[in-house]
């Protein structure tokens, strides 16, 4: 299988673009492309390009009755999304399942457009499993459908990791499939429920809204509705408790703590999310606020009725105007400490079926996301992956370059010896856990894992020190 990380996106062209004219019949426009052997047909409208696609002949004209007369203007998406030919393969794999295209115009650095790459040549490079899966998702016709194609997505994630898929490229590729997941799970809720009474946006939380699920992953998410219906929370609880047994008939576990919008403490008006949320900013010190905090602040958008995702469930802002909310979230991001010990030795587990083991997520993973949450929450941004949060905190000044970077090579290492382990119970049939027996690990990853944890505690050693002499924020 071809290594999907090096791969830039310009390699994969195989032809010049076609170029065509928007008042050109699609009569005309559809027999070049077979003339060519091409996919579609671009036209350019000044600074951007307008294109028409084999899809578009299918489902907008034949499938509609137009008149094949008709100019391309009438068929064609316009502005379409493109990108430059130094893109890596694999963040294009992920615009393209994101935003559910199959043709992607390729411009050079100056603008000239270079040709167009559709899904069957990104499906190529990256080994075909994760747009196969996500297409397979968007035609399930039923939940049983649904459970069905699920069961690609754990050969998915081995195919991506054996293709040494990068850790933040996987868990990404993976999130964006469950967000597919539960979208269709969602349109064929409502479609069962009848018509919203009003419109609702169903909302990842935790590892799915920073897009860092793996294996083990649960899925932890809330449910919003606009105005004040007396209908909506029945209606919406019937739509989560339908998404909900349809995750679970996939092998997806809900939140083990009650995130989810199957529960009535997470599926509520946006004006009282909002209101919650204002609440919290000015008062963190509430029962359970922080964990609300951090609940609120890792959200994302995943579907709504309406058809337009708007925001995440907190506002998305710099909070140098809260003390109290961010020397709070820096001490919460001191709650989980690295399992590190005298001599050089790792504090495992002393007693129980975990004995001798190591628990990498609360260990490793769980201190890095506080601590990213906190500074990036600081620099104004709300809900992102934990390696761009650390980005923003690093170029806002709320975290020192060398510990920001420090974090971030971090994350990417304990991340993937997570994967690997994970994978690894994946391919022997077993249930994905956190917990790893550092004696089963070689000599250099435990150096390395040492070396890791040792890191973030010192990060957090030194934010511990700050706080305690009333140096951030006073």
């Amino acid at each position: 299988m071809t290594d999907p990380v090096p791969l830039r996106i310009g390699a994969l062209i195989r032809s010049p673009p076609l170029l065509g004219r928007g008042d050109e019949p699609i009569r005309e426009a559809a027999r070049r492309m077979t003339d060519r052997g091409a996919s579609a047909v671009l036209v350019r409208l000044g600074t951007s390009f307008g294109i028409m696609t084999d899809r578009d002949l299918r489902i907008r004209v034949i499938g509609a009755g137009l008149s094949p007369d008709a100019p391309v203007s009438a068929v064609m998406t316009a502005p379409a999304y493109t990108v430059t030919d130094d893109r890596l393969a694999s963040d294009v794999l992920l615009d393209m399942l994101e935003r559910n295209v199959h043709h992607i115009p390729v411009l050079s650095a100056t603008g000239e457009v270079l040709g167009v790459v559709d899904d069957g040549d990104l499906a190529a490079a990256q080994g075909r499993t994760p747009l196969l899966l996500r297409r397979a998702i968007a035609r399930a016709q039923s939940p049983a459908e649904l459970a069905g194609a699920a069961a690609g997505i754990g050969p998915m994630t081995i195919a991506l990791h054996d293709a040494r898929a990068t850790a933040e490229h996987l868990t990404a590729v993976r999130s964006v499939v469950l967000d597919a997941l539960i979208r269709r799970l969602a349109e064929l809720s409502v479609q069962a429920a009848g018509a919203p009474p009003v419109p609702f946006t169903w909302f990842a939380l935790g590892s799915l809204a920073r897009r860092e699920t793996v294996p083990s992953s649960d899925v932890d998410s809330a449910l919003g509705w606009e105005g004040d219906h007396p209908e909506a929370a029945g209606y919406v609880a019937t739509v989560a408790r339908a998404v909900e047994e349809g995750l679970r008939a996939c092998g997806l576990a809900s939140d083990t703590h009650g995130a989810s919008a199957a529960n009535p403490l997470f599926a509520r008006s946006l004006d009282s999310w909002h209101r919650a949320a204002r609440s919290l900013a000015g008062d963190p010190t509430q029962e359970k606020g922080l964990i609300l905090v951090s609940v609120l602040a890792d959200s994302r958008p995943v579907w709504s009725s309406r058809g337009v995702l708007g925001d995440g469930l907190w506002e998305a802002r710099p909070y140098q105007d809260h003390p109290e909310l961010l020397r709070m979230l820096a001490r919460f991001a001191l709650s989980f400490r690295p399992p590190t010990g005298f001599l050089r030795e790792f504090v495992v587990e002393h007693s129980g079926e975990r004995r001798g083991q190591l628990d990498l997520k609360h260990g490793g993973i769980i201190p890095i996301v506080d601590l990213a949450r906190w500074a990036g929450m600081a620099a104004g941004v709300a809900s992102a992956p934990t390696p761009e949060r650390l980005r923003a905190a690093e170029a806002a000044g709320t975290m020192e370059g060398a510990e920001a970077r420090t974090l971030t090579e971090a994350f990417g290492f304990i991340g993937s010896l997570r994967l690997d382990y994970q994978v690894e119970q994946l391919k022997r049939g077993s249930v994905a856990d956190d917990f790893v027996d550092p004696k089963t690990l070689n000599p250099l990853a435990r150096s390395y894992l040492r070396e890791a944890f040792r890191a973030v505690a010192s990060v957090q050693a030194r934010l511990a020190a700050e706080l305690s002499l009333g140096v951030r924020w006073g």
